[in-house]
């Protein structure tokens, strides 16, 4: 029973193998002129751009990339045969794309060195620490044009009708509105949510410039901090820019400049 189970995977594994080496033709994606362009290619061009690979499945954005590297090697390849590389121009252009490269890749390393995992755990504690929370409701809404139609909901639930089903009937808005602070809704729908308690509803109509609701509280609760997961990219960019403008400013301290206006006096 052992061998089968070892002989089974085997075969998985075989099958798994030969279907991802089968990708392309052994591998290739395309032939220009006998220089290849591999399946490879696109898929790190695909995983190098969140972007797309977070909207578009590989097969779809296969066709497109593709074409986009051919054109790029039909366009290399005859930049190569006019022998543009050895013109003045390029050789300019060369020169100031190397000295951008080298300030990107200088960047690069140093924010390596200081946008890291603790320095982003640090400003997150700081984050929670600070936190102050403000009272949050979970409610649901029924928003509609008259203010007699608001009213007939509110009698029927006072019958026991069920308030997700008058929703489906005679909302004109999205029923679940989540947890929200008083201040994130128009005035007179927040001091109503925030004056009843969980499991209430209004029992008269709120009226707002979007019409007549009718509210019910499903939860009361203290804000909390956003989870880590949520924030850490925002927090990673305010590091980014911080250590963008330290790295500069400490360069620049240490450097020995000169500056002269247009008058050829030296600027303070």
């Amino acid at each position: 029973m052992k061998n089968k189970y070892i002989a089974m995977a085997l075969l998985a594994a075989m099958f798994a193998g030969s279907e991802a080496y089968a990708e392309g033709k052994d591998g290739v994606a395309a032939e220009v002129n006998g220089v290849k362009v591999t399946v490879a290619e696109l898929r790190d061009a695909y995983k190098a751009n969140p972007k797309i690979n977070s909207s578009v499945p590989f097969d779809e954005f296969y066709p497109k990339a593709l074409e986009f590297f051919v054109k790029g090697k039909v366009i290399s390849q005859a930049a190569a045969n006019s022998k543009v590389v050895e013109t003045p121009a390029y050789k300019e252009q060369l020169e100031i794309a190397k000295e951008e490269l080298a300030r990107k890749l200088y960047l690069e390393q140093q924010l390596k060195n200081r946008v890291t995992d603790k320095a982003i755990d640090k400003v997150y504690a700081d984050y929670k620490a600070k936190f102050k929370g403000q009272k949050e409701v979970k409610a649901r809404h029924i928003l509609v044009d008259e203010e007699s139609v608001a009213k007939d909901v509110i009698a029927q639930l006072k019958k026991g009708a069920k308030f997700n089903d008058l929703a489906k009937k005679y909302s004109k808005d999205e029923a679940d509105l989540g947890y929200f602070t008083k201040n994130m809704m128009v005035p007179e729908f927040g001091d109503a949510a925030f004056s009843m308690k969980k499991g209430q509803y209004s029992d008269t109509p709120v009226k707002t410039k979007f019409g007549y609701h009718v509210i019910i509280v499903d939860d009361v609760r203290d804000a909390q901090p956003q989870p880590l997961k949520e924030v850490r990219a925002k927090i990673e960019d305010m590091l980014t820019q911080q250590a963008l403008t330290d790295v500069v400013d400490d360069l620049e301290k240490s450097a020995k400049v000169m500056k002269y206006g247009l008058d050829g006096k030296e600027m303070k």
